[in-house]
């Protein structure tokens, strides 16, 4: 089921528990701006090369639209809609004063030299600098892009509009950048789990994780719950896959990663199938790679008893039903890896107060919203009898709904 099917889905059912008017709910759907863009850019060798750039801005009911730049090869259009539509429940679950949105440019950044990326970047944000902005749309970094992109976006955007740190997040520390803002989502995910495994009286201490994916979001995570005392004991990334029962090394397999650019060849555990590690023997299974991971096929033989979703939409609807008549505790997305665009919020506040805060103070605010932001969900799953996923998108859904009702946007 692709992305934009399942997160329609989610949407409806949420508004049916809450009750929301038709017509409110056909106007929640709806983008509230989708832009397409030609960049055309001179490559080093003089030839000339189009690109098509997007934006999709879903809804500003809460304030200035937030999310990612991607730069892939395979910008599906469905795809970059139900993304802008999850930012705009994600940044309401984390109570944080945003709404949604989602761009990228259809190019594989591999095969694009620096200063090819650099002048498309350029033409792309000349293309869009009118239609975003400190107070109208903030973009981040997401696949293939990086705190050099949101550079770039800065500077180009700051030659019509005068410096303009707010106008991204995830930027360079040089340029405004936050504290924190690297190991951001990795840390809400520890945020998240532990509060999540206080409910069952549990700590991340003596727990078994596997992790799945071993990029930012994966590596910050293994480091933070093995400091926490937590048992990671296995892993994989594009490269390959390992385990090892007795937990894994982690500092000496994050190095190993610097230095190999992968787990594979990693001597401090066995060589496992990448497509087993979803079903190795564990309590905790963080999914933090790609979407549709965990799907009908899989989910009878997940051995975990808690799934953390620090990716974007890894579980299947059909996995779900599986998995929750098999008593696992799924923590959603939505919630689980909103520690990335909270400490981007975080960014924000800091470049319109021209105020540098100390990585501690980032951090410990990020744990309030985290805490915060599990209660909220937990509250909503009582009052409307439902599982977590549905806590949390009734509690975003509500938010925005309120938010539109009470500007008078309503139908």
């Amino acid at each position: 089921m692709n992305a934009l099917v399942a997160t329609n889905r989610n949407f409806k059912l949420a508004a049916r528990l809450l009750g929301l008017d038709s017509k409110l709910e056909k106007s929640l759907l709806i983008p509230f701006r989708e832009i397409k863009v030609e960049c055309t850019i001179p490559k080093d060798d003089g030839s000339l090369a189009s690109f098509v750039g997007f934006r999709v801005q879903h809804d500003n009911a809460r304030g200035p639209m937030k999310g990612g730049i991607r730069y892939h090869p395979e910008v599906d259009p469905d795809e970059v809609n139900a993304l802008a539509q999850l930012m705009t429940w994600k940044t309401a679950v984390a109570n944080i004063p945003y709404g949604g949105a989602k761009g990228g440019i259809g190019c594989d950044p591999g095969k694009l030299s620096i200063s090819e990326l650099e002048r498309l970047t350029r033409v792309f944000t000349q293309k869009i600098h009118d239609l975003i902005g400190i107070h109208t749309d903030v973009p981040a970094p997401d696949m293939g892009t990086g705190p050099q992109t949101m550079a770039w976006i800065l500077d180009e955007y700051s030659k019509f509009h005068g410096y303009s740190p707010a106008v991204v997040t995830g930027k360079p520390i040089d340029l405004g950048g936050s504290l924190g803002r690297d190991a951001a989502t990795g840390r809400g995910v520890l945020f998240a789990t532990e509060a999540l495994l206080n409910e069952y009286g549990k700590s991340i201490s003596g727990q078994q994780f596997v992790i799945q994916g071993f990029g930012n979001v994966g590596s910050w995570a293994a480091q933070l719950i093995h400091e926490g005392g937590g048992k990671i004991v296995a892993v994989s990334d594009i490269t390959g896959a390992l385990k090892n029962s007795e937990g894994l090394d982690i500092p000496s397999l994050l190095k190993h990663v610097k230095d190999n650019r992968g787990v594979k060849g990693f001597h401090g555990g066995d060589p496992i199938e990448p497509s087993s590690i979803l079903v190795e023997d564990c309590d905790i299974l963080i999914p933090a790679a790609l979407g549709g991971v965990i799907n009908k096929e899989n989910a009878n033989d997940i051995k975990a008893k808690f799934i953390i979703e620090a990716a974007n939409h890894p579980t299947d609807p059909e996995a779900d039903e599986i998995l929750s008549k098999k008593g696992v505790v799924i923590l959603p997305d939505i919630y689980a890896n909103s520690g990335g665009v909270t400490v981007s919020y975080l960014e924000w506040v800091q470049n319109i107060q021209g105020f540098l805060w100390d990585e501690e103070k980032v951090n410990n605010e990020l744990r309030t919203y985290m805490t915060k932001g599990f209660k909220g969900v937990k509250e909503m799953c009582k009052t409307h009898n439902c599982d977590l996923r549905m806590g949390a998108f009734t509690l975003g859904v509500n938010r925005v709904a309120r938010a539109t009702v009470l500007r008078g946007w309503e139908a």
